[in-house]
């Protein structure tokens, strides 16, 4: 276990002035790294090398940068359901989030075989560099994934534990707990329907939808806004509210790491573009294109989209020139905008306060990559 706060310490108060998502997003930032120093000194204690090799690539991952995303969102749930006061316990619950993140990104990489992670690269490549230069035997390949494994597993336990200790010392504990469980549940499910997909060849736009909301909308957005409005006590409608806004804007949020994957610069990204389309990902973007390309009776666009041999030379080139060409770059933005729209509603149901509604609403157009709206246009 993570262990409890020390003996003495001081519950974290908001500061003089109104807080933001940002200083949530800042002081979960700092409780982070204290987290990770005393996961580290145990691990040291338990092994050196394991320590060495795993745990410090763990945080190292962790400290590198992120968006701290879920984080902010977990705050909006928290005070769109009248939050006020210590903020520890949403802090931990913003740490716990951030470390489940780091796991779903040591086995995503390992799984799609990713080279780069926030710029740097992936904690499976560290490890094939680390075998080859370290003179060990055996393929590099298959002790860097199943150590990443590893890896990812450890970022789980460290988060299973903080979230545990944080539920216990909290009057809402078992609803924390509970939905935390969902939520896990539901990123495994996510990640086994998007190697299904990628498996049978699958490549309906309604199991895009699935896999989305699955692997990334939920965990990414609604379980952190109902997480924070259960720290609070939200009641039934409240939660109803958060959950539907974080669905919508989760979902938004994947569609953008979508056109991202596939037309993306991995300079400003930090991680490969095309990857998604060399691999035929059964992405929103990838359905939606094959069956605009069917509807339109554009065969060539179909042969180049649909799943098939594994991409040549240049094909990713061509798939980039027919999503654009057909139409479905631009139907993904135009969903992407709706979803956000839709989000803000279901949001504003909560009864929040207007200052958080527009914190929200800037957390949702950073996530889905859409620029503020111009004064008097519509909402």
């Amino acid at each position: 276990m993570l262990g409890p706060r020390p003996t003495g310490a001081e519950p974290v108060r908001p500061a003089d002035g109104p807080l933001t998502a940002r200083d949530a997003a800042r002081a979960a930032e700092a409780e982070l790294g204290r987290v990770l120093d005393e996961a580290l000194e145990r691990a040291r204690a338990t092994d050196p090398v394991f320590a060495r090799d795993i745990a410090e690539r763990v945080t190292a991952l962790v400290l590198c940068g992120g968006k701290r995303l879920r984080t902010s969102f977990a705050w909006c749930g928290w005070r769109a359901a009248g939050g006020a006061g210590d903020l520890t316990a949403l802090l931990r619950t913003g740490a716990a989030l951030e470390l489940v993140q780091a796991c779903a990104l040591i086995h995503d990489d390992v799984m799609d075989d990713s080279a780069l992670r926030r710029g740097a690269p992936a904690v499976h490549v560290e490890l094939a560099r680390m075998h080859e230069s370290g003179h060990m035997t055996g393929p590099p390949g298959v002790f860097a994934a199943s150590a990443a494994v590893l890896a990812g597993d450890l970022a789980l336990a460290w988060a299973d534990d903080l979230l545990t200790e944080t539920a216990l010392g909290s009057p809402h504990g078992p609803r924390l707990h509970r939905e935390w469980q969902e939520m896990r549940g539901e990123m495994v499910a996510g990640q086994y329907r998007d190697l299904h997909a990628q498996a049978t060849g699958a490549l309906a736009v309604e199991d895009a939808v699935t896999i989305a909301t699955l692997k990334s909308a939920l965990y990414t957005v609604g379980r952190p806004l109902a997480l924070g409005g259960i720290l609070a006590g939200a009641d039934a409608s409240v939660l109803e509210a958060l959950r539907s806004a974080g669905r919508c804007a989760g979902l938004a949020f994947q569609l953008r790491d979508d056109i991202i994957g596939a037309f993306g610069d991995p300079d400003l990204t930090g991680k490969p573009a095309g990857d998604d389309l060399r691999t035929r990902k059964p992405t929103y973007l990838l359905a939606a294109g094959a069956r605009l390309a069917e509807a339109l009776g554009d065969r060539e666009s179909a042969h180049i989209l649909v799943p098939g041999e594994p991409p040549g030379p240049g094909t990713v080139r061509l798939m980039r020139a027919a999503l654009e060409r057909i139409g479905a770059r631009a139907t993904v933005e135009a969903k992407i905008r709706q979803l956000a729209g839709s989000s803000l509603r279901h949001f504003a149901r909560t009864g929040a306060e207007p200052t958080v509604r527009r914190e929200f609403e800037a957390l949702v157009e950073r996530a889905t990559g859409l620029a503020p709206r111009r004064a008097g246009e519509a909402a």
